[in-house]
């Protein structure tokens, strides 16, 4: 093969091996793209969940707070009158009492002594009296005569007035010991009911020393304790709920607030009268509610809550099934439901229950408005 023979063969060859490559490369870029599995899978649902939107309902605004059952007012019960023994204690604690129920009887042994003495004494001023009263008039009557003298009529006037004088002091003297002879025994000051009894059989008891203690017509009172932007909202005839340590409810109603604050706490007291029977105690210490009047709330289930790090949540659901946390204030509760003092859209829809399961930006899938119970 000649030289340029040669030349004429190797170009072909190189001309063939680039169409080859240039066909290679067209058919490579003009080929459809590969689809990717995972792309053509679509996402799957995290779970099935229940929607609701939040409820407007008139509930009651309350006020919680706790503090001690104390009697309405307590009644000391002494004797008026002292140096005297403890005869006997008629009364017990516990027991209900009438105004003016003898509860204690002192010994009355010296006093009715006295007491004949003075009615003695009342008996010889009288006497002396009316000797007296004669001789002034006897005086009267022979005084024109001048038998007597001015100054002897006069002495006998002055003898009678000191005898008057006399009488009534001795009659003092004697109604003062049929007091304290009375009050030898020693009467119920109100009806109540007898919390304590100090007295002694046998003591000598002075003035004043108490014997025993009464709840005043039996009266109880709760006294919580609240701050000064909590008691704005209390008054008078406000309705009232307390639990007892043993779960007891009772009824009471707001008797008056305080009307200063604490300096030490900054609190005040209010003072709750309990009503109807009930096995409060005088010293029990009770937790409970003040009624303040009716408002709207808008409400969700407690299960649309979810607790994390001290802080509420609600999942909410939006157009395309995707959930998307939101912190949220609460409010009142009564029974299963909580009140939503955060805004939440008109048309929210909020995961009833399993939010703990949820995280941002999940698909769920929710169930139908027919099957949610």
């Amino acid at each position: 093969m000649s030289t340029l023979s040669k030349l004429k063969f190797g170009r072909s060859t190189v001309i063939a091996a680039i169409l080859v490559l240039a066909a290679a490369a067209a058919a490579y870029f003009l080929r459809p793209p590969a689809k990717d599995p995972a792309a053509s899978t679509p996402a799957a649902s995290a779970m099935t969940v229940n929607v609701i939107a939040p409820d407007s309902r008139d509930w009651s605004k309350t006020l919680q707070g706790s503090g001690p059952v104390t009697a309405w007012q307590e009644l000391i019960v002494s004797p008026e009158t002292g140096g005297l023994r403890v005869a006997e204690l008629l009364v017990d604690v516990g027991d209900v009492v009438r105004r003016g129920q003898v509860l204690a009887r002192l010994a009355d042994d010296t006093l009715r002594v006295d007491l004949r003495k003075q009615e003695a004494m009342v008996a010889q001023s009288r006497s002396s009296l009316e000797q007296a009263s004669a001789y002034v008039r006897r005086a009267n009557a022979v005084g024109t005569s001048g038998s007597l003298s001015e100054q002897q009529i006069e002495e006998y006037r002055i003898s009678e007035a000191t005898a008057r004088a006399t009488l009534q002091s001795a009659q003092a003297d004697l109604d003062s010991v049929k007091l304290k002879l009375a009050q030898t025994r020693v009467l119920a000051p109100d009806d109540g009911v007898v919390s304590s009894k100090v007295g002694i059989v046998g003591n000598v008891v002075g003035a004043g020393t108490e014997l025993f203690r009464l709840v005043r017509q039996g009266r109880l009172e709760w006294r919580p304790e609240f701050d000064a932007r909590e008691l704005a909202s209390v008054k008078t005839g406000q309705k009232a709920e307390l639990t007892l340590p043993n779960g007891e409810r009772v009824n009471g109603s707001v008797r008056i607030a305080a009307p200063t604050l604490s300096t030490s706490t900054g609190r005040a007291t209010v003072y709750v009268s309990l009503t109807g029977a009930s096995t409060a105690r005088a010293g029990m210490f009770a937790s409970g509610l003040i009624r303040l009047g009716s408002t709207p709330a808008v409400t969700l289930p407690q299960s649309a809550l979810v607790m994390r790090d001290g802080r509420a949540y609600v999942y909410l659901v939006d157009a395309n099934n995707k959930v998307s946390s939101q912190v949220v204030t609460t409010g009142r509760r009564q029974d299963d439901r909580v009140e939503l003092l955060s805004p939440l859209a008109g048309a929210a829809r909020v995961v009833a229950s399993g939010g703990a399961f949820l995280s941002e930006g999940v698909l769920v899938t929710v169930k139908p408005a027919e099957t949610v119970r």
